[in-house]
This record gives C-alpha cells, sequence and structure tokens, in this order.
C-alpha cells in the first residue's frame, strides 16, 4: 500500500508562492537584508561605493536564495509506502518515505516529518543532507498501535534550507495513508459446533456445482477429463463427447452475531468486556472461515458484513480472503451503538440465509447484559440453526455498572434460559481465555449432541 505524493501545487512563477516564500526568511537571512539596507544607506549618505557594494550583496543575497529555494521547493517530490495496511492490534507496521530531487539543482538540508496520531507514538523527523540533481533518499520508521481502529498517516511535510541557513521554507503534500488496526485474533482449536465437522463434508448438503468443471448441464468434453465422467446418453445424442454432471458440496453458513449496545456494556479501553467481545468475535470468523464455512458478521443493529446480497455471507475463493478482510475492517472501528433491543438482529437471523427448512447454519453471538425481554429474544434465535453458541458478558464481572433503568437478568438466569432453548451458553469472565471457552463449547455441545431448539 503506497502514495506517491504530487509535486507542490502551483509552477515556479505563481507570484504568491514567491511571497510565500519571503516570508520564510530565518532571523539570519532577515538580519543580512537589514545590514544591506543599512549598509546600502550609509554608502548614499557618505558617498562610499564600495560600502555601497556590500549593502547591495547583503541585501541581495537573502533574495537570491529565496527565489532559488523557490524554484527548488516545486521539484521536489515524495511518496509514502506503508506494509502492510492492515495490522492487529499490538503489531508493527513499517512506513517507508521517499524523497526525489527532479530538479537541475541540488538541495540544501532537508527536514522530513510525517504527521500520525498519537497512539502510533511520536512524530518521525528526518535530516536529510544535500540531494544531489536526480537524486533520492530514502527512511523509514515503525508505528504500532495496541487500540484498533483506522489511523491516518501524513501528510508528509518538507522543510527546504538553504546552505547559508538564510531561507527555510516549509511545505506539505497533499497524500495519505490509512493504517487498518484490527482486533487481536486467537488461534482456536477445532472442536465440533455442528452437526458437520467443518464447513464441507459428508454432513453437509450437496448442490450442483454452478461453473468451473463441473456444471450444471453436460458440458463438451475437455482434454484431460476424466473418461469415467463422459456422459453416453448425451454424447449419443449431441454427436459427441460430452461430460456428465457432477455435485460438490455446499459450504455451510456461520453468522457471528455481535451485540454492541451501549447499554449492555459498560466501560472501555483495551481490558474492557466490550473489547474482549469484539477480539473473541474476530477470532471466531477467521476459525469459521478457515474451517469452510461461508460467514458473515452481524450487530444488533441488524447490518452485515461483508455486504446485504446473498444474506451478507461470504462466497468462496478469492471473495473469501476479499470478505474476512471486510469484516476485520469492520470489527476495527466497530463502536457501541444507541440500540436498545436485539429485535433487528433476530430478524437478520430468522430471515437472513438459513433457507426455508433451517437447520444449516451455525450462529457463534456474543452478548452483554440482558433484561428479560432480550433474553427471551435471544433464546428464540436458536431456532432454525444447526447449532447455537452464545458467549454472555457481564457488566459487574468487568467491573462496570449497569445502566441505571435497565432491569438485568442475573448471569445465571441467562444462561440457564438460553441453555434450555438449546444454545451453548457459557460465561465470559476476565482472565479466562477465548479458546478455553471455545474449546468448553466444545465439548459442551458434544456431551448434548446437536438435537434441539430447531423449527
Amino acid at each position: 500500500m503506497g502514495a506517491g505524493a504530487p509535486r507542490g501545487a502551483g509552477g515556479p512563477g505563481d507570484g504568491g508562492g514567491l511571497r510565500a516564500s519571503l516570508s520564510g526568511l530565518t532571523t539570519r537571512g532577515r538580519s543580512f537584508v537589514a545590514a544591506g539596507i543599512a549598509a546600502a544607506a550609509c554608502a548614499y549618505v557618505l558617498g562610499q561605493g564600495a560600502l555601497l557594494r556590500v549593502g547591495l550583496l547583503l541585501a541581495l543575497l537573502p533574495l537570491i536564495c529565496v527565489y532559488a529555494l523557490h524554484r527548488t521547493r516545486y521539484r521536489v517530490s515524495g511518496s509514502r509506502r506503508l506494509t502492510p495496511g492492515r495490522v492487529p492490534a499490538g503489531a508493527e507496521a513499517r512506513v517507508q518515505l521517499r524523497m526525489d530531487n527532479v530538479s537541475r539543482l541540488p538541495t540544501g538540508l532537508l527536514m522530513l516529518q510525517d504527521r500520525v496520531p498519537y497512539v502510533l507514538g511520536p512524530r518521525p523527523r528526518f535530516v536529510l543532507d544535500r540531494v544531489e540533481p536526480g537524486g533520492r533518499r530514502e527512511v523509514s520508521y515503525r508505528v504500532r498501535s495496541d487500540l484498533r481502529g483506522r489511523y491516518p498517516l501524513g501528510p508528509l511535510q518538507l522543510r527546504l534550507t538553504d546552505p547559508f541557513g538564510l531561507v527555510e521554507l516549509t511545505r506539505s503534500f497533499s497524500t495519505y495513508d490509512t493504517l487498518t488496526v484490527i482486533p487481536r485474533t486467537e488461534a482456536l482449536p477445532p472442536v465440533r459446533l455442528t452437526g458437520e465437522s467443518n464447513g464441507y463434508g459428508d454432513g453437509s448438503r450437496r448442490s450442483l456445482a454452478l461453473a468451473g468443471d463441473d456444471d450444471v448441464i453436460p458440458r463438451g468434453y475437455r482434454r484431460g477429463d476424466d473418461l469415467r465422467r463422459v456422459h453416453w446418453r448425451s454424447t449419443a445424442r449431441y454427436g459427441e463427447l460430452m461430460v456428465r454432471r457432477e455435485e460438490q458440496p455446499q459450504r455451510s453458513r456461520a453468522t457471528v452475531l455481535l451485540d454492541t449496545r451501549r447499554l449492555a456494556f459498560d466501560g472501555a479501553g483495551p481490558d474492557s468486556a466490550f473489547e474482549w467481545a469484539v477480539s473473541a468475535a474476530a477470532s471466531s470468523l477467521v476459525h469459521v472461515l478457515e474451517q469452510g464455512f461461508s460467514a458473515r458478521l452481524l450487530t444488533d443493529t441488524g447490518s452485515a458484513a461483508p455486504g446485504e446480497g446473498g444474506g451478507g455471507f461470504s462466497a468462496g475463493g478469492q471473495e473469501s480472503a476479499e470478505a474476512a478482510g471486510l469484516m476485520m475492517d469492520t470489527l476495527a472501528v466497530v463502536g457501541h451503538s444507541d440500540g436498545a433491543g436485539l429485535s433487528r438482529a433476530y430478524d437478520a437471523v430468522r430471515g437472513g440465509g438459513y433457507g426455508e427448512s433451517g437447520g444449516d447454519g451455525l450462529l457463534i453471538a456474543f452478548f452483554g447484559d440482558l433484561d428479560d425481554v432480550q433474553t427471551e429474544l435471544t433464546a428464540r434465535m436458536r431456532q432454525r440453526t444447526s447449532g447455537a453458541v452464545a458467549f454472555v458478558l457481564d457488566t459487574a464481572a468487568w467491573g462496570g455498572r449497569p445502566v441505571p433503568g435497565h432491569d438485568v437478568v442475573p448471569l445465571e438466569e441467562r444462561l440457564r434460559r438460553l441453555r434450555d432453548a438449546g444454545w451453548t451458553a457459557l460465561a465470559a469472565t476476565p482472565g479466562v481465555a477465548f479458546g478455553e471457552l471455545w474449546r468448553q463449547a466444545g465439548s459442551a455441545r458434544t456431551g448434548m449432541g446437536t438435537s434441539g431448539g430447531r423449527e
């Protein structure tokens, strides 16, 4: 991921730019001008021609430097390269800056400064010596953040000085890059949460292939096709070798539901309950995608990532990798919602891609504090799914305070009601790794079987 900054706006003959360059005179440059004017005035009063020449030299030297630096200013280009553009919280990214002198004149001393948010560390500064005509210089620095989010890098600022230190100009390039810090993820053990061991396999429904080597209708023989796949009836009908259609497994679907309601979580920061839920949701998404599921991220607002098409579920192959990136980008910036309930999420789960008969989708949910109505609503989400796992967080256990007027159902009661509805429900408490809870969910699911809770 990189960006090249264009040369400065305006051309070398821009009068406004030249006046701005005059304002770049340093204290030394202004002293030279003042001394030159004073010497010229004294030469005029005293009639000293030699003193007049000295005064003109002192006064004109800073102006010549202003003009030369003004010309060079618009012939220096800069670029930035960010590698990688998406990193987990706590990981480092490398930023490489490149300056090119595309003028016929050498530059003076250059100072580079890149603007970065304070959460990424101190603002990087570099001093470059004289850059020859057509030459280039490259420097780099690293950034990291323990907080997820999207952070702009830039614009790059360049400070130019002449060899005598009489003029100092600062310019800002217009381009910037964006560093996306996604939540930390944890490698999860392969456990059985549905009727299938993973996203594919004998337990999965099978569907006719829609493209590629396995077409819905018989197709012409292609070099390299297995002769055992020749469809003789179609061959006799069309008068040429035809290859029969084949079946391929359909990707099972998984929905990761994240409760983001402000009244369901209290507190903020890397160690808060909400950040734990976001990180755990990211780990779940990565895991189910690796297991071959078609996945989507759903929030209490009813919005789904990667998109609304097809219920918001990801496709296979390269599109699955792109969808994973989109879901991670969504989790990088997700915040608290102002919603009071989970009704929109309930509608999305019930009508969002589990089929008419249901039973082919895995639901993984992360809930905060729930009142009586929301507890009943979440219990009904279990219907029409082949498996449902809930990780329930209690604000009080994480050091938070329930929202006044929000009658929260006690944690044990929430767990009991969800389990009675067919959920595999576990309490997420501080200090317990999500990988351990995930393993417990698999053990509990194996112990209870895969029955119950469907329409």
